[in-house]
């Protein structure tokens, strides 16, 4: 809900867009943000504008060189 709540005050703030990303097990947080976002508290001020997904390769000492998935979703206000 924190998550929400900061996306709420940049639109009350004067933003015109929320970029919202994340990577590995975060991305069904940033998805269920985006959701809650659009559809319970900004019904009809925030629409869909891009949905970008990637893979990032991380070097760790530990584990050698492994692929982490990426999400960005952007958000438009009217």
């Amino acid at each position: 809900m924190n998550y929400v709540l900061a996306c709420l005050t940049s639109v009350q703030s004067g933003a015109k867009e929320i970029i919202i990303k994340a990577r590995g097990r975060a991305i069904s947080k940033a998805v269920d943000v985006a959701e809650i976002c659009r559809n319970r508290f900004m019904k009809d001020q925030l629409t869909l504008k891009k949905i970008e997904i990637g893979t990032q390769d991380i070097q760790s000492r530990d584990r050698g060189t492994f692929s982490v998935s990426t999400i960005e979703i952007t958000l438009d206000f009217k």
